[in-house]
């Protein structure tokens, strides 16, 4: 039976909240575990992208969704917030979190896994140079890497040129097997590292939270195509795939629809309050522990404080482009892996990098790439009919310091974010377009014209930083632990208290650093040195 004391209560499933209470679990702590519990409705098929798409009477109703879901939901930036089968991943979220945006995309999760049940799988690890700003020595989050790496299971590793850049290599699977176009322009790269290598260009295999091998009860990918819209292996990593390890231990517990109204403390009392379907609840603890993603836990913290200055908020500014190679005009259509296959890093003006990853064009509906044409619906439809099965698209991150993004908490609890970017990222896209476009021509591919698209800010969906971790942190920061500073005994453990944002994917970084900080108080609640 649930008590309503507890050592650690972790707010948020997602992949920051799995990761800190392994550690505190494994140390014998009574953990508590609340999420908003939204789950998947759809059930998965085992079919490949392409069978279904030429052999199902009914796809609409995962393509489309029985509610329209696709439809209604046409202004979102990412495809990802259309696809019927992750609805519940992003319902309600904003509602529930008192958001208003201006010039900003706010997106969030109140399911069970959090956003990890809809995410891109990239990952990386950050270097020496990354980490001067985080106020704990290199060697607290080097054993946190490798322990996380291994339980979700990384693929990828390959002696290749971004081997140093996304360093996990030691404790990752092989890559999963690219498709034709890809490996074409891999072998092509071969040839011109050099030439390349001039316009700060370096191609590498994808590192992806995605299995190539088995790992217990998830398989292997079976390049399916299916990543976007789910994958019925578990191949893909998701933090739901790790409740049922912590639900062995007696010592963990989980309240799952429990929306968190607000943390409150007195005196020495921590606790939370808030809501299920049937119920107001309070729940105490020792300590309390914020994983319910950026926006979520920037919001807990800040209304906890009572703190109603502005704070920033980095966010990476985003690309997208389409790569068409004319010498694979006319391929066959076949299943492939849907995420990342091939990344690359970019050297820009600044001392600046850039970082991004080209996907097969298989598994994005036609729609998708419509929306984004210089013709009409129909003439786009026949070009690309002809040109899609010879593309691929990509992607490109810049540095989160390059946002100019403020959340702001008002007194009535409701949070206002205003987005913006730095006046020089204009030009830094520019010229990334610029060097892209040469770098893919010398590897047989062109960037197709007009399709190089800047993201509005927030369509990234890597928000951070809000509550930094400094060395001596002023209210609204927190400490190497993630203690907020001006509420002890509540730590920010998820992206919101990351000290900075590079061009890397970030998801990585954030479970480690739950798993470190996790650890660190394991041992200061048993009192151990």
């Amino acid at each position: 039976m649930m008590t309503n004391y507890f050592d650690v209560i972790i707010v948020g499933s997602g992949p920051a909240g799995v990761s800190a209470a392994f550690p505190l679990v494994e140390a014998g702590l009574q953990v508590l575990m609340v999420d908003g519990g939204r789950e998947a409705s759809l059930t998965l098929s085992s079919q490949s992208y392409l069978s279904k798409r030429f052999e199902d009477e009914e796809q609409w109703k995962w393509v489309v969704g029985e509610s329209f879901h696709a439809l209604q939901k046409m202004d979102a930036v990412s495809p990802k917030l259309r696809v019927p089968a992750h609805d519940y991943v992003f319902d309600d979220f904003i509602a529930q979190n008192k958001i208003k945006a201006k010039n900003f995309v706010p997106v969030g999760s109140l399911a069970k896994g959090g956003l990890s049940n809809a995410w891109g799988c990239g990952v990386a690890r950050l270097s020496t140079d990354e980490l001067v700003d985080y106020p704990f020595p290199e060697s607290e989050i080097a054993k946190s890497y490798e322990t996380v790496t291994r339980r979700i299971g990384i693929s990828g590793a390959n002696d290749d040129d971004l081997s140093d850049y996304f360093g996990l290599d030691a404790w990752s699977q092989p890559p999963i097997s690219m498709d034709l176009l890809h490996q074409r322009m891999f072998d092509q790269y071969a040839s011109h590292k050099q030439e390349l290598a001039s316009l700060g260009f370096q191609m590498g295999r994808s590192r992806v939270a995605a299995l190539s091998r088995n790992i217990d009860e998830r398989k292997a990918c079976d390049t399916s195509g299916n990543c976007l819209w789910g994958c019925h292996n578990k191949a893909l990593y998701s933090a739901i795939d790790d409740l049922p390890s912590l639900m062995k231990h007696k010592n963990f517990f989980h309240k799952s629809g429990f929306i968190v109204d607000r943390v409150v403390k007195n005196n020495e009392d921590l606790a939370i309050e808030g809501h299920d379907a049937h119920e107001y609840m309070t729940f105490r603890a020792s300590k309390i522990l914020l994983a319910a993603g950026t926006l979520a836990t920037t919001g807990l913290a800040l209304r906890a404080l009572k703190y109603e200055s502005s704070v920033k908020l980095q966010s990476c500014p985003t690309a997208a482009f389409l790569l068409w190679q004319p010498k694979m005009l006319g391929a066959a259509r076949a299943d492939s892996f849907g995420l990342g296959q091939l990344s690359f890093s970019l050297k820009l003006p600044g001392d600046i990098t850039a970082f991004g990853s080209t996907f097969s064009t298989l598994g994005i509906p036609m729609s998708e790439f419509i929306r984004h044409m210089p013709l009409s619906k129909r003439y786009s439809a026949d070009l690309l009919r002809q040109l899609l099965s010879s593309c691929l698209v990509g992607n490109l991150f810049l540095p989160g310091n390059l946002s100019t993004t403020e959340v702001t908490v008002n007194a009535d609890g409701e949070m206002n974010i205003l987005g913006g970017y730095s006046s020089n990222v204009s030009g830094l896209m520019s010229d990334a377009a610029h060097r892209l476009r040469k770098s893919y021509w010398k590897v047989g591919a062109l960037l197709m014209p007009m399709s190089f698209t800047q993201g509005l800010p927030g369509g990234d969906i890597h928000y951070s930083s809000t509550l930094p971790m400094q060395h001596n942190p002023t209210l609204g920061q927190t400490d190497a632990n993630g203690e907020l500073a001006g509420l002890a005994g509540v730590h920010v453990v998820d992206g919101a208290c990351l000290s900075a944002l590079t061009e890397k994917s970030h998801t990585l970084t954030i479970m480690a650093n739950a798993d470190r900080i996790g650890r660190i108080l394991a041992k200061q609640i048993r009192g151990i040195n």
